[in-house]
């Protein structure tokens, strides 16, 4: 597999930070914050982890079990050329494809998700899909923390190691956030985290979830012979300060005047 720069990751997620802040500006409401926590993870998968066919298809699965987090994956989609302009143009308009959540059936989409707790049990069945096919697929999962709460997650860890599927890699969002409050504050019990899945029969690390290569090196440097769960320690609204772990940017579009300083911050960050 081929080596991952980091220099281009933090060029292309800046990039996408300012393109997702654009087109908040074409909408109402949008989930800039749970967007901006799990970007970095999102484009490594896409733009490191993913193999593509000569005919430009992902010959790999990515599924945004953490539904909200969706504009993540359309401004990376639009980026690798599978989503058009028109189309993040009418995001969450009535003549659109693009919704708060992903939608199978629009390219890049493999799994409609938002409702939480979904995914992983999805990708699980598509990882054993894949095997009993006698293909080398690799699926990818980004579920988020508060969706840790869900039962459904809690069955699919159990079967996944039951399955052999060592070709599944769930990716967590830890941004400690949830609608009403931390986490770590509502639920400590489930940490520390990779102690937890570590039980059912998983390979588990941690990792910055801002640091694109950290992502890269935990995944393609795992032993790769169990299902492998990353928990990447993350900020909510990452990048631009007020947003950063402030509850009301998880759906909230910036007004001209905070697009116009999120976008002076975002530029200066690498000035």
């Amino acid at each position: 597999m081929a080596s991952f720069d980091a220099g281009e990751s933090k060029r292309r997620c800046l990039e996408h930070r300012l393109r997702i802040l654009e087109i908040s500006q074409l909408v109402g409401a949008l989930h800039v914050a749970p967007a901006f926590s799990c970007l970095e993870a999102t484009d490594t998968v896409y733009n490191g982890l993913m193999r593509r066919g000569d005919d430009g298809l992902f010959r790999d699965i990515f599924i945004m079990s953490k539904g909200h987090g969706c504009m993540s994956q359309y401004v990376i989609l639009e980026a690798l050329g599978i989503l058009t302009k028109e189309q993040m143009a009418g995001y969450c308009k009535p003549y659109g494809c693009l919704g708060a959540h992903p939608d199978y059936g629009v390219a890049g989409i493999e799994a409609s998700t938002g409702s939480l707790g979904h995914g992983l049990g999805i990708a699980a069945g598509m990882g054993h899909a894949e095997r009993l096919l006698g293909r080398d697929t690799a699926v990818y999962c980004l579920i988020g923390d508060g969706e840790m709460q869900e039962g459904s997650i809690w069955e699919a860890v159990m079967m996944t190691p039951n399955l052999g599927l060592s070709n599944l890699v769930a990716i967590l969002d830890f941004n400690d956030y949830q609608g009403l409050g931390r986490t770590t504050e509502t639920h400590p019990h489930f940490m520390p985290m990779a102690e937890k899945v570590r039980s059912f029969g998983w390979e588990a690390a941690d990792v910055d979830g801002h640091d694109g290569a950290a992502i890269y090196d935990a995944i393609t440097k795992r032993r790769g012979d169990k299902p492998f769960f990353l928990t990447c320690h993350t900020i909510k609204g990452k990048g631009v300060s007020y947003m950063e772990n402030v509850p009301i940017w998880h759906y909230r579009a910036p007004n001209p005047e905070e697009y116009r300083k999120a976008v002076a911050e975002l530029k200066g960050s690498l000035a």
